[in-house]
């Protein structure tokens, strides 16, 4: 079993969240900044050097700097009918090393008053990521069903989430074995824990525990994906 000195988010940090929830405004929040600050904010970014520590150990390829890998509180409402300022929760993200935002998959994990979400995958893959790894899924198909089959995949993350066609993608046989797998759109596994498991030196374990199960599955994805080079779909059409 994974060790961490990381004993958990204070209980002021859930309080933060569920107070910022119902009063989510500057006005509010201004005063307040010092509270999110460091019951807030710093737990995270110790949870997150925690979990580079033990990501060094399974998959060094996913450990990211805390300033990197924690999203900031501030909502972009540029293009949202939903002004609200801020995020009602705090999260971080693990992408891979020298992989694509909107490709490669990754960890996540969020906290907020309503749960402790932990996840990884593909969210938002780009037109030419998104065929790669459905022609990967084609030919592979066998593979990742073993993956998704584990128990502990099954029992930490439950089953393989994301949004999905109706039928299956132009270019694949409707009558494909794995037809099932190549109309989703996203590739994701995700799991809402109790928001007070933020509050217990668990939480490190409990989050531990899923990002290393989920590795295979990450795995499987990127592979068919190129570091540090966009995708042009020209090259996987021929």
């Amino acid at each position: 079993m994974a060790r961490s000195g990381f004993a958990g988010f204070p209980p002021e940090a859930l309080g933060f969240l569920r107070g910022l929830a119902r009063n989510n405004r500057r006005e509010w929040f201004q005063p307040r900044k010092a509270v999110f600050e460091t019951s807030v904010k710093q737990p995270m970014r110790e949870l997150v050097e925690a979990l580079n520590q033990a990501l060094a150990g399974f998959a060094p390829e996913y450990a990211t700097d805390p300033e990197k890998a924690i999203f900031r509180i501030y909502r972009d409402v540029r293009f949202s009918k939903d002004k609200k300022p801020y995020k009602e929760h705090i999260a971080a993200s693990f992408p891979l090393r020298g992989g694509m935002a909107h490709g490669h998959g990754g960890f996540y994990v969020a906290i907020s008053h309503k749960e402790v979400a932990v996840g990884g995958g593909v969210y938002m893959p780009e037109p030419a990521a998104l065929l790669a790894i459905r022609n990967h899924i084609a030919d592979n198909h066998a593979a990742l069903r073993r993956i998704l089959a584990n128990p502990k995949v099954r029992r930490l993350l439950g089953e393989l989430q994301g949004e999905q066609l109706a039928r299956v993608p132009k270019g694949f046989c409707a009558d494909h074995p794995a037809a099932d797998l190549l109309r989703f759109k996203q590739f994701v596994l995700y799991v809402e824990l109790p928001p007070d498991v933020a509050t217990l030196p668990t939480l490190y374990q409990e989050i531990v525990d899923r990002f290393r199960a989920m590795v295979p599955f990450l795995r499987f994805l990127n592979a068919p994906l190129p570091k540090e080079k966009k995708i042009d779909a020209r090259d996987l059409l021929g």
